[in-house]
């Protein structure tokens, strides 16, 4: 998107000013800096990065050690190494101790800038969110990023945080804050309500936008932090609607649909579908194609809010 920044961008940036400003804060990279733009923290703070190369999990297993000494480390890989390929190490010496390790997933959902399936993974946020002690974090834009990664520095204990290849529409501003924990509504609306995260969030309100024009008033709830979860936010905004719809760009199993889902059943039971990837792996493709594909732009959200109002 022209003018846009990216959030690997905005990761570089970002933990440039942190380096600078507290010496615990460290980068670890496995041999990806020039795509994850941790290459800028090499070029600008190089005693705070370290590049251990192509070895994730030992990734991991060191930024673990950092982090018992007391330092803050940031692992930056691709959210397929990090989910998957480094998930025992994760696990075991990140999650289980709780220790105070912040893990960058650059390259998340499908659109990877045609890496394949190979380097994609659907499935993070249902993985990240089942580790005790995990905080997972999908942020929508450039500055919602920005704002996420500052707040994933100082919040104590380890963090999954899902980041984008590539800009998207702004739809949160630099004075809106971010608290971990905390949803936001974009937009108010009777007829029908979106719940998204991440990119999906964007097409959620443009779809929403679309649909005003038709007369049909749609609300939307960004939910930024898959874990901890926004309960009150989420029964409140439920309270509201008589139809609700999840949107990720991630499998609906497991993910922020399925996380919805259990709040909902407990406290608040509500009419309630689901749009992400079915049960599938992503592919190679241009970004458009592969939206296309997987009904994920802003029109199939819309039609899939159509179709939810038409009567039974």
């Amino acid at each position: 998107m022209s003018g846009a920044l990216a959030q690997r961008d905005v990761f570089g940036d970002t933990l440039i000013e942190l380096c600078r400003a507290d010496p615990r804060v460290v980068v670890l990279d496995g041999d990806l800096a020039n795509s994850t733009k941790a290459d800028k923290v090499a070029a600008a703070v190089p005693d705070s990065f370290y590049m251990l190369g192509i070895a994730e999990q030992n990734l991991v297993g060191v930024a673990a050690g950092m982090a018992s000494a007391g330092l803050i480390p940031w692992v930056s890989s691709f959210a397929a190494f990090l989910a998957t390929r480094d998930l025992d190490q994760v696990r075991v010496v990140v999650a289980q101790p709780a220790l105070n390790v912040k893990l960058a997933a650059h390259y998340s959902g499908i659109l990877t800038g045609y890496t394949g399936k190979t380097h994609q993974v659907v499935n993070d946020l249902a993985i990240m969110r089942s580790l005790p002690h995990m905080t997972v974090i999908a942020p929508s834009d450039a500055d919602e990023a920005r704002a996420a990664i500052r707040a994933a520095t100082v919040w104590e204990g380890p963090v999954y945080m899902r980041l984008l290849r590539d800009p998207v529409r702004a739809i949160t501003s630099s004075g809106d804050g971010f608290e971990i924990g905390s949803a936001r509504v974009l937009r108010k609306g009777s007829d029908a309500g979106i719940i998204a995260t991440g990119a999906q969030s964007v097409r959620a309100l443009e779809a929403a936008e679309g649909l005003s024009r038709e007369g049909i008033q749609v609300a939307v709830l960004h939910v930024p932090t898959i874990k901890p979860l926004d309960e009150e936010a989420i029964v409140a905004f439920a309270a509201t609607v008589p139809r609700l719809l999840t949107c990720e760009e991630h499998s609906i199993i497991g993910g922020l649909g399925g996380a919805v889902a259990e709040v909902l059943a407990e406290r608040h039971p509500a009419r309630i579908e689901r749009l992400g990837l079915q049960d599938v792996d992503g592919e190679s493709g241009p970004n458009e194609a592969l939206l296309q594909k997987y009904a994920l732009t802003a029109e199939h959200v819309a039609q899939r809010v159509r179709r939810m109002l038409m009567p039974v």
